[in-house]
């Protein structure tokens, strides 16, 4: 690797070629259409057109030398290369933004910026508190708001691609290495929705050995892998050839529940954890079409515990606000 005049990463080939070159604002383009999924929404997004954001990464599929997504009529898939750089690219656009910021802060210049992760598939009430008590809590601070998927380490913020985060505690490890911190902000437990034809319908509750013996809609495991596994787990223990089927359609639960309702044979379709630990589920007048209904686990077994998380290399300043916060939210 040599660095090219104009401040590009650069390479040679083997021929000894005219360099070609990487730029931020290339893997900027290329984090921007892997998280929208299409050219027309990522260009929309990063404010400009759509022509130009494709001959960008061709550039970039160029310089790597192998595509990096899979161009379909319904949007775009990351090849396995693309998903490495996508991962790579995240890492240093964000530590080139966090240097840049403590650089500005070091010479008195700007505001104080916080980088908080908001895990997806969080329940909507939880995040949303956090999210308007910090806004109110440190108005003052620039809040850039990421929402991606946490590993059991929070390797995000250690790695210093964000400075904090809300999200799901592993249960084998709620100790967290250094530098980080966390506050437990809560218990929280899935509903399960059954037929209402179901003898566990009219009770409102199904035990763990009844419901690991049925075919359980549930995941996809890439959104919170921890509290997957763990559940899976547990029911594997009341029948050890238990194992959970993907959801058809990932962010719909009313198209999920159709699905389930419908199939050759009676499924039952587990949530996220979604509510407080001992709250009666609620149901929806779009399960009632389906003839599907929500019960709660006997003996709340599958649980997961939210965390707000967050380094301890941040202003002490910040650094009590985030611990107010969870101290305010948590039971």
């Amino acid at each position: 690797m040599e660095k090219a005049e104009n401040g590009s990463i650069s390479s040679l080939d083997s021929d000894n070629s005219a360099p070609q070159g990487v730029e931020l604002r290339h893997l900027r383009y290329f984090v921007a259409v892997a998280e929208a999924g299409t050219f027309t929404h990522a260009a929309e997004r990063m404010y400009v057109g759509q022509p130009t954001l494709s001959q960008q990464i061709r550039r970039l599929e160029e310089f790597v030398g192998t595509p990096l997504l899979q161009r379909r009529r319904e949007g775009v898939r990351l090849t396995e290369a693309g998903t490495v750089l996508l991962e790579e690219s995240r890492a240093v656009l964000s530590l080139v933004d966090h240097g840049v910021s403590r650089t500005r802060q070091a010479a008195g210049l700007g505001r104080s910026r916080l980088r908080f992760v908001v895990q997806p598939y969080l329940p909507p009430t939880l995040a949303a508190e956090v999210v308007s008590r910090l806004r109110s809590a440190a108005p003052e601070v620039d809040v850039t708001w990421l929402e991606t998927s946490l590993d059991a380490d929070f390797s995000s913020i250690l790695q210093r691609r964000a400075d904090a985060a809300l999200g799901w505690m592993s249960p084998a490890n709620r100790a967290l290495p250094d530098p980080l911190d966390v506050m437990d902000i809560g218990s929280f437990e899935p509903d399960v929705w059954i037929p209402a034809r179901h003898q566990g319908a009219a009770n409102g509750a199904i035990g763990p050995d009844e419901l690991a013996r049925m075919h359980i809609i549930h995941g996809p495991r890439h959104a919170d892998p921890g509290t997957y596994d763990a559940w899976r787990s547990v029911l594997q223990t009341r029948n050890p050839s238990f194992d959970f089927v993907d959801p058809p359609f990932w962010q719909s639960l009313p198209m999920t529940l159709a699905f389930a309702a419908t199939g050759r044979r009676p499924s039952a379709v587990l949530t996220g954890p979604c509510h407080l630990v001992g709250i009666a589920p609620q149901s929806t007048a779009d399960a009632g079409r389906h003839e599907m209904v929500p019960v709660r686990v006997e003996g709340s077994p599958l649980t997961a515990t939210a965390g707000l998380v967050w380094s301890t290399d941040l202003p002490r300043e910040l650094q009590q606000v985030l611990f107010e916060i969870a101290e305010k939210i948590a039971p």
